[in-house]
């Protein structure tokens, strides 16, 4: 009799400290989505710095807002698909890239699109150069090993 009141107790404490763990990652995914790296606050950082350099109005921040909270979550659902071919995931970031830039063609105003689009392509240039150099660190690392 007192084994099986000791098995429920544990039992019972099982269930407890499984429900409690449960509640918690539920909370933390939520807290996840919403803060910092979440896509609404991944959307946040990145129309902020956009509305800083092209100083957006109200509408257009809006606007621009969801324009990166969409193209953040189909962002993730490529990066999420492990199956899809290494050639198939870089084209559909590249379409993704440019659907982003043809929806801001619309909200900007000439001038902004024009500081906006510069904007991106030094972004682009500075990122190649960097790469560049990685690959260049990497091959005279390979040279002198061989």
């Amino acid at each position: 009799m007192k084994i099986c009141s000791v098995y429920t107790i544990l039992l019972a404490i099982c269930l407890f400290a499984g429900m409690s763990m449960q509640a918690n990652a539920q909370t933390n995914d939520s807290i996840a989505n919403k803060g910092r790296w979440g896509v609404e606050g991944r959307a946040g950082k990145i129309t902020d710095k956009i509305s800083h350099r092209l100083n957006l109005n109200k509408v257009q921040y809006d606007k621009i807002y969801e324009i990166n909270e969409d193209i953040i979550r189909r962002r993730d659902a490529v990066r999420a698909d492990t199956g899809l071919p290494k050639k198939k995931h870089m084209q559909e970031m590249k379409a993704l890239d440019t659907e982003r830039s043809q929806r801001f063609k619309t909200v900007l105003t000439a001038a902004q699109y024009k500081r906006w689009n510069d904007w991106e392509m030094n972004k682009k240039e500075h990122l190649e150069e960097k790469m560049e150099k990685k690959r260049q660190k990497k091959e005279a690392k390979d040279s002198t090993q061989q």
